[in-house]
């Protein structure tokens, strides 16, 4: 495709990068084809009906944190006559501009998608949801006693008059606008009230068996207030109810350089996300005129905030459905996760440690290992100190149980946890208060950087050669130490006693708890010092090899590509003539087969019944063919604003497992594979009849136990 290279007055001419704007991709609209990507996998008929209801609501999902973080972030922009210009050129009135037309399209197909085909198609399974027009009176009467005993006793409605003014709607909370005709018992006719749903109130309620044709009847609980509304005004005839769901700004705002305990500040900001500036709404389709402007106003949002949809106005309540519905026929053939063969002969973590680096590459294998070794150093008395880094573990972690377990036991143990970890910042905060009281030192990293990293480092005391010696065992990942998304999400995982790995695991350990200038590590790459710096000579060093006749190759797996000077240094390494492929789940900042820039790259993005999230890199590196793990995607925040590691494959057989497993097998797969054309939009790969390939059914059959 020829490059356009025309530009505005508002424009600049070129990016920090280097080149003109027109090479790169917007980050707002390649969220958004991401979740076009996942939104095809709930209308693509061959995956399970099951799961297409899972991937449905898992699009609401991103789209609610795309409006809290994303979209929330761009009228900020607008609010404060930001004159900043994207990397592709653009200004924060044309991305939010593009963003509403893409979200009301990928909205209104959603809601298509729901009724036309997902909620027949479970109907036919005898999986139904129940509209209040088609109950019979054997369910009426049970809907209605359970309106009466569950539902009315914990609702509020509020009147609107001069003494009830607008109640302060929480985040994302379902809510009913009411317009109401008569006067009540003192007189007063404001004519609209609101009703919130308490959070206690389940969004969608299973019927008993014997009252339906359907195995399985639901009713949401939407259908329910819309049914019953009219006993909550008494003597008033209600002349409409509509539901209604406000989705506000939910980053934190805390200045890390003014404060001075980090941690009692996030804990006073986090009750206020529930209540940050609105930046949108949705409402029921058959929300009158009047209400809608109504409400618009009550929030400060235009037309353009505004969407109506043609069912509940929060899919992702649906989540949990799959799994109340026990039809295996109807979701992903379940597998067992495999277990190396080297962990299956030993009975202590430790001796299958010591025997040799041992690979796990989740959720096809176990991460029972990685859990078992933590629960092994809790009461191994020669064990003498645990450190360990904690982004997302969960609110019921058996890995934070057993730091507990260590610390009580009288071991050494050091938690560095990240505090600003986007939604989990509660979690942690209860993690870290447990920890201190049983005697855990905790720390918070450093201030004005994400801890990222995912580290685990257990000294031990052991006999050597020459008597009593400390053996550092490390695990290194490229995911959260979560046992929940391990079986979600692909990533690796390395444990090993390397020495080296080890005395360089322990100095990023040290700059996190203590203070100094940083060290050259031997094997790892540390952002924000190294790793971008390794990045870009990795791919500068491949260029080179190419200009010189030699032979180059770059493949590099992750989830986002957006850092401008990476992104130059691979158009350059292109035109150079190194071949390169990209796997890249979500979002793209480069342009992928313009002729003279990029046509020796592709960019592909795999998207299945796994979340595609380990990061690889594999550079040629004249035969020696380096690859490394990473817990960071190739990103400014990743690069510069986080602590992230990259850490080498150093076993020859595990190496060739990583560019097999996480690599070379993407490459082949022709089933789940989108590839980004030089126009920035992204084409399914199909393979002829009789070579399908799928990466992760594949790798499922590859490692399973």
């Amino acid at each position: 495709m020829d490059t356009v290279t025309q530009t505005t007055e508002n424009t600049p001419l070129h990016s920090p990068s280097g080149f003109p704007p027109e090479f790169f991709l917007n980050r707002e609209i390649g969220l958004l084809g991401f979740n076009k990507r996942v939104l095809y996998q709930a209308r693509n008929p061959r995956t399970p009906l099951l799961e297409r209801l899972r991937f449905l609501c898992i699009v609401s999902s991103n789209l609610d944190e795309f409006f809290e973080i994303r979209v929330a972030g761009i009228k900020e922009q607008l609010k404060l006559g930001s004159v900043a210009i994207t990397t592709d050129g653009k200004t924060a009135r044309e991305v939010y501009r593009l963003v509403c037309e893409e979200t009301h399209a990928l909205v209104k197909e959603q809601y298509t998608l729901l009724n036309d085909e997902i909620l027949p198609l479970l109907a036919s399974e005898g999986i139904r949801f129940d509209k209040r027009g088609d109950w019979n009176a054997a369910q009426r009467e049970w809907i209605r006693d359970f309106f009466f005993r569950e539902v009315m006793p914990v609702i509020t409605p509020i009147g609107l008059d001069p003494s009830h003014p607008f109640p302060r709607v929480l985040n994302k909370s379902l809510n009913f606008a009411v317009e109401l005709e008569g006067r009540d018992a003192f007189g007063r006719s404001s004519g609209a009230a609101i009703v919130q749903a308490p959070r206690v109130l389940p969004r969608v309620i299973r019927l008993p068996r014997e009252l339906g044709e359907s195995e399985y009847s639901f009713v949401f609980l939407s259908s329910i207030l819309h049914e019953f509304v009219h006993e909550l005004f008494a003597g008033m005839k209600v002349l409409g109810c509509y539901q209604f769901r406000v989705t506000r700004n939910s980053d934190l705002f805390v200045d890390e350089e003014e404060v001075k305990n980090l941690r009692a500040k996030i804990q006073g900001e986090l009750p206020q996300r529930n209540f940050g500036d609105a930046v949108r709404l949705e409402v029921a389709n058959n929300c009158s005129d009047a209400m809608t402007e109504f409400l618009l106003g009550q929030f400060n949002l235009g037309e353009s905030d505004l969407y109506r949809v043609a069912g509940p106005v929060n899919l992702a309540r649906l989540m949990q459905v799959p799994d109340w519905v026990l039809r295996n026929d109807l979701k992903f053939p379940p597998f067992t996760p495999g277990t190396p063969k080297s962990l299956q002969k030993c009975h202590s973590v430790f001796d299958s440690i010591r025997g040799g680096d041992i690979l796990l590459h989740h959720p096809y294998q176990s991460f029972n290992p990685v859990i078992e070794l933590l629960e092994q150093a809790a009461v191994d008395p020669q064990v003498v100190a645990i450190k360990m880094t904690v982004y997302r573990t969960g609110t019921d972690s058996v890995l934070m149980q057993s730091l507990l377990r260590a610390a009580q036991n009288g071991k050494e143990v050091t938690v560095v946890v990240e505090l600003m970890a986007r939604f989990d910042e509660e979690a942690n905060i209860g993690w870290a208060t447990r920890l201190e009281e049983v005697g855990a030192h905790v720390v918070y990293g450093v201030v004005g950087y994400k801890t990222h990293a995912k580290m685990l480092m257990i000294v031990r005391r052991e006999e050597g050669k020459s008597g009593s010696i400390l053996r550092r065992y490390v695990h290194l990942g490229t995911g959260n130490y979560h046992p929940k998304t391990a079986r979600l999400y692909s990533d690796f995982g390395l444990l090993t006693c390397n020495e080296e790995i080890g005395i360089d695991t322990n100095e990023v350990f040290k700059q996190l708890t203590g203070l100094g200038r940083a060290q050259t590590l031997t094997h790892l790459w540390q952002a924000p010092f190294s790793l971008q710096a390794n990045v870009v000579a990795g791919i500068r060093a491949e260029a080179e090899a190419a200009r010189a006749g030699k032979r180059s190759r770059i493949i590099a797996k992750m989830n986002s590509l957006l850092e401008p000077e990476t992104i130059a240094a691979l158009y350059d390494a292109s035109r150079a003539g190194v071949k390169i492929d990209l796997i890249v789940r979500g979002v793209c900042g480069l342009r992928a087969g313009v002729k003279d820039l990029s046509e020796n790259i592709t960019v592909r993005s795999i998207i299945g019944r796994q979340l595609e999230h380990h990061r690889v890199f594999y550079f040629y590196a004249g035969g020696e063919e380096k690859v490394y793990l990473s817990s960071a995607d190739w990103m400014e925040r990743n690069f510069f604003r986080r602590i992230e590691l990259a850490f080498p494959v150093l076993d020859r057989k595990l190496k060739r497992r990583v560019i097999a497993e996480g690599l070379q097998i993407y490459l082949t797969d022709n089933q789940q594979a989108w590839e980004l054309g030089p126009d920035g939009t992204y084409h399914l790969r199909r393979g002829s009849r009789g070579s399908a390939h799928s990466a992760q059914g594949e790798l499922i059959e590859l490692l399973k136990a």
